[in-house]
Order: C-alpha cells, then sequence, then structure tokens
C-alpha cells in the first residue's frame, strides 16, 4: 500500500480510450488537441514501452514518416530536449527523464509510473494463475474495469498502438468470458448482468447483450430481459443492417419457455393474447423471430391445402436502383416504409424488419397478381415529389416443405 506522498511523486498514465498523462493531480495531456503532438507521440512509446525502450530508428520513423525532414537525428534531439523542458516546467523533478542507451531510449527510473495498460495486463496474468474461483473472478472483474476503451484509441492509423490495440481487445474479451463463466458457476447473475451491461457500452455491436440478457433470464426478470431483447435487435438492424445472432435467438426462445403466468380463466387469457386496439388497423408488425414463428406455423398450415401464401423482400434503393448504404437517409426512409407497407397491405399480412433499409412481408391467401398490385401501392405511397430514391421487390411463393417431400400429415397418420 502505497504512502499519500508517494501516490503524489507517481506519474498516472492512461492509454484506454484516450491518452492523458497526471502528475500530483495536474494534467499534462489529456484533450484531444494534446494528445496528436509529437510531445504525445513520444511520451506513449515511451512510457507504455518502459522496460524493453524503443530503437532510435522506430522512434524517428514514428515521429517523422509523413515530414519532410531533412535531417532526421538532428529532428529527433530537438523533439527530445522540447519533452525534458515541457516535464521539469510541470513541475516532475529535475531528472534525466529521457535516457538513451545503445541506441535505445527509456524512460528513467526516477519516476515511478502507473499505466492502466499495465495494470489490465497484470491483472490478467494474476487471474490466469489463480486457482481460488472467487479470487480468480475478482482479478478477471477488476482488469475489465480498467479496460475503459480502444488502446490509444485515436492513434489506429499508427501500426504500433493498432497492434497493441488488437491484443489488448482480445484480452478483454477473454477477461469478459471468463469472468461471465466463473459467475455462472457461482450463480453471481447480478455481477453477469452488470458486466454484460458494461462490455455492450464498450463494444455495442459485439453481441456482448447476449451475457447481459442471460442473466436476466436466470434472475426471474423476464419483462426486462424482453425489453432488452427488443432493443437490441432494433440496434443491430438500425446501425448494421443484421438480424439477431443464433445465440441471441436461443436465449429468446428460453425466455419463451420460462415465462409463466398466475391460474386464469380461459376469457381472461383470450382478453391478454389479442392485439390492443393500437396495432389493429393495418398489416401485422413484428420482430424478426416472431416473424420466423409465424412462417414456420403457416407453412405448415399450407398441408390441409387451399391456401397461396408469397413472400415478398422490399429493400430500398438509390436512384440507380442499387441497395442503399448506411447513413442517417436510409434509417429515415425505412422508417418510413415501414408505414406504407403496413398501410399497403391487409391486416392478415405479417411484417418485419430484415435488414438495412429491408423489410420482409408475409403475403397470405394471395395470388402473384395481387403482389404486383401490392407494390404499386407501395410505391404509390412511397414515392412522392421527385423522389430518386426507390424500393426494389423480390417475390417467393411459400412452399409447404412437408407436402413437397412426402411427408404425411399429422391428420392422415392418426386416420383422420
Amino acid at each position: 500500500m502505497r504512502t499519500k506522498t508517494e501516490e503524489q511523486n507517481i506519474l498516472h498514465v492512461q492509454m484506454f480510450g484516450k491518452f492523458s498523462m497526471v502528475w500530483k493531480n495536474n494534467m499534462l495531456i489529456g484533450n484531444a488537441k494534446s494528445g496528436e503532438t509529437q510531445f504525445a507521440y513520444l511520451m506513449q512509446m515511451l512510457l507504455h514501452n518502459r522496460k524493453e525502450g524503443v530503437s532510435r530508428g522506430k522512434m524517428e520513423q514514428i515521429l517523422f514518416w509523413n515530414r519532410d525532414v531533412t535531417d532526421v537525428h538532428h529532428a529527433m534531439r530537438t523533439v527530445i530536449y522540447n519533452a525534458k523542458k515541457k516535464l521539469k516546467k510541470a513541475g516532475l523533478p529535475n531528472v534525466n527523464y529521457i535516457e538513451q542507451r545503445e541506441g535505445t531510449y527509456f524512460w528513467t527510473e526516477q519516476i515511478p509510473v502507473v499505466e492502466d495498460a499495465w495494470e489490465f495486463e497484470k491483472l490478467y496474468e494474476q487471474a490466469e494463475r489463480e486457482t481460488d474461483p472467487e479470487q480468480s473472478l475478482r482479478l478477471y472483474l477488476e482488469a475489465c474495469y480498467i479496460y475503459t476503451g480502444e488502446f490509444l484509441g485515436d492513434q489506429t492509423s499508427t501500426i504500433w498502438a493498432a497492434q497493441e490495440a488488437r491484443r489488448y481487445r482480445e484480452i478483454f474479451c477473454n477477461c469478459v468470458e471468463e469472468a461471465v463463466s466463473l459467475c455462472r458457476g457461482s450463480q453471481n447473475y447480478l455481477q453477469m448482468e452488470e458486466l454484460g451491461l458494461y462490455a455492450a457500452k464498450l463494444y455495442p455491436l459485439a453481441d456482448w447483450e447476449t451475457i447481459t440478457m442471460e442473466a436476466l433470464i436466470f434472475q426471474g426478470r423476464h419483462a426486462d430481459a424482453l425489453k432488452l431483447y427488443e432493443d437490441t435487435i432494433e440496434l443491430y438492424f438500425r446501425e448494421q443492417g443484421l438480424h439477431p445472432s443464433k445465440r441471441l435467438l436461443e436465449l429468446f426462445d428460453t425466455l419463451g419457455m420460462q415465462i409463466q403466468y398466475g391460474h386464469a380463466g380461459l376469457d381472461s387469457i383470450q382478453m391478454k393474447l389479442m392485439e390492443s386496439e393500437n396495432g389493429i388497423g393495418g398489416g401485422y408488425v413484428c420482430s424478426y423471430p416472431i416473424f420466423q414463428g409465424i412462417y414456420q406455423v403457416v407453412e405448415r398450415m399450407m398441408d390441409r391445402g387451399g391456401q397461396s401464401v408469397y413472400l415478398m423482400l422490399c429493400t430500398v434503393v438509390d436512384s440507380k436502383g442499387n441497395p442503399m448504404k448506411d447513413g442517417a437517409m436510409l434509417e429515415e426512409l425505412s422508417q418510413r416504409l415501414c408505414g406504407v407497407i403496413r398501410r399497403s397491405v391487409r391486416r392478415s399480412d405479417v411484417v418485419t424488419r430484415y435488414g438495412s433499409g429491408q423489410y420482409l412481408i408475409l403475403l397470405i391467401n394471395t395470388t402473384l397478381e395481387n403482389c404486383g398490385i401490392i407494390q404499386k401501392r407501395i410505391n404509390g405511397s412511397f414515392v412522392v415529389g421527385r423522389q430518386r430514391t426507390g424500393i426494389s421487390y423480390h417475390v417467393n411463393s411459400v412452399i409447404c416443405r412437408a407436402c413437397e417431400e412426402g411427408i404425411g400429415t399429422w391428420e392422415s397418420l392418426s386416420g383422420i
């Protein structure tokens, strides 16, 4: 345990998220502009590579690779001289901050450094060696919460920083996975929930939401789990045009199996099953997993015969007929298209958002000609004025695979 005086005489360095240097509660570097100077680049390399140092050649390459410098060695000496002046002016002890030994630069050992990246890796290594599950979980969690973002996130174009960022990201993922495994084993679902939320905040589109959803299900908080599921699939659709991961769908099924209601009469149950008055107009808009379930039920019902069902895919396209890429305009058009589709189809038809700027429609008991009429109806409401964007359509008939493969129906097998 360090004394207060010892703690004050330590240079605190943050590499995760953003770069900062703090000496005796005074920030030497911390804002966006100060983190993108030659002084900052020099300090980042020296402070992170304290043990092995940085060769003069590597230092010069990183500092001057995109500059037209006649005498690189002289320029390097100038940068180091100015850095020492800056450190002394900031109040650090008057020592030789940057030492050169056999063509390699080192940060002085006379001023101790606490760096979040080093602390993070040290905790991870301790957790890997620890045999006691409780202590191991504590170390993994401590490591996870030290990791507050990408290593030197503003230096993604610098090769050495990008390599370290990738390595630390992998370590963070290992920490999260190991901590989650230990939380499951000890049934510490509250800690598991908090960790899932933290990981998803750092990497919102990396499927970490499944950790939180699993924890909520195990805690019996089904309403919260359902809300998280709906928010997550909306986020994935909006940001990347992706449908839910296999793991998220598995958890959704688990959630459905676990939800149980109190004893009630049939009339009361039926009232709860009915759609609210706000949603009874137009097509039925639902999430992708519910759409998938409805599709499978409709396909099964078709073996009774008499129904003609079509699946239509609507995609927002640009003036050249190409699918539009991500962006605010695409999201606005997607939201508008959803309302247009809902008003253009019947109440018995089912609608879901599939990808970025894409919607699926399950058209039940209709004809191919009627599919064309629906397309014209959607176009008539969606394309207004001199609007250059439009909709492309693809239609497939839904075929009962059991009938096609000659699999007997329940009625025929039962002699009904």
